[in-house]
């Protein structure tokens, strides 16, 4: 009998030890905007976005499952708009945000530190992602959200997608010897002293892409990232193309050339006006990429016949 036993036990160790193992998530720590190490025992599985980039980030990466909350004014995909919403511009309700218990809250760098600090004091863990200035500053955010959720594949895939993309792009601008004079439209409520896209900055993506699709913005060297200009600059400047951010609220071509001073302009005599959506200029997630398509597209559609 005691052979017996003893042979069992001798089997089951045996069994035992050629069992596969169970793999242990292993534990990530990167540095966020803020200069901080952020640690996660393993890739997050419940996250709340704070932003429509991160938003727009982490189901481009096939991590939207993971998401559980969002802010409010994260609307792409149109999935997204299902998820519970935790506040916005007047915002965050921490008491929101606890209740849908998140092992990750992805910020951006327009959450303030100190509501960053709040929400770790309330025992989460929050990751603040930078806003890209260059499109290859986004690539970077993209692979970090992939390391934070578990989706570094298709994270890499997706940026060896949107490099591709990019440089067919640069390859057909490169070859431009003219570079069209170009206003973007922010907010023209007075049409005698509107803001439009001035120098590149943290929240002024427009320039940069301007630039890159092979335009010159008028506004560059203005003093701000969103300045206003007279109407006396405006036509000194004289753009050739006008490029609408504002239609989503109502601005139209036609209303252009009714505004008073300037049916004086190229753009207006020569019907280069256009409505543009703006989130693909505005929102540092993948869809940057198709606003430098389109505005290529739309400064040299000779090179894209």
């Amino acid at each position: 009998m005691v052979r017996k036993l003893t042979f069992a036990i001798l089997i089951l160790v045996l069994l035992s030890a050629c069992a596969p193992a169970v793999a242990t998530p292993a534990a990530i720590s990167l540095t966020d905007d803020l200069g901080r190490t952020v640690t996660l025992a393993g890739p997050a599985q419940q996250v709340i976005s704070l932003a429509p980039s991160n938003t727009e980030i982490l189901f481009a990466i096939g991590a939207g499952e993971q998401v559980v909350g969002r802010d409010e004014t994260s609307d792409y995909p149109e999935e997204a708009q299902a998820l519970p919403t935790v506040g916005g511009w007047a915002g965050f309700s921490s008491e929101s945000i606890v209740a849908l218990h998140p092992d990750l809250v992805l910020a951006a760098d327009t959450i303030p530190a100190e509501l960053v600090a709040s929400l770790e004091n309330l025992g989460l863990t929050v990751y603040r992602l930078p806003n890209p200035l260059t499109l290859e500053e986004l690539y970077t955010n993209l692979e970090t959200v992939g390391t934070l959720t578990g989706h570094e594949e298709d994270a890499a895939n997706l940026v060896e997608s949107l490099q591709e993309r990019v440089a067919a792009v640069d390859a057909k601008i490169a070859t431009v010897t003219e570079r069209p004079t170009v206003y973007y439209e922010l907010d023209a409520t007075d049409p005698t002293k509107p803001y439009i896209a001035g120098r590149a900055g943290p929240t002024n993506f427009v320039d940069p892409l301007i630039t890159r699709a092979g335009g010159a913005n008028i506004g560059a060297e203005l003093e701000s990232e969103w300045p206003q200009i007279s109407l006396e600059q405006l036509v000194v400047a004289d753009p050739q193309f006008i490029l609408l951010g504002d239609a989503a609220y109502g601005e139209t071509p036609e209303k252009v050339a009714e505004r008073v001073g300037w049916d004086v302009l190229t753009a207006v005599q020569t019907g280069q006006v256009y409505p543009i959506d703006y989130h693909l200029l505005s929102i540092p997630g993948p869809r940057l990429v198709d606003g430098l398509e389109t505005l290529a597209k739309l400064f040299h559609p000779e090179l894209f016949e």
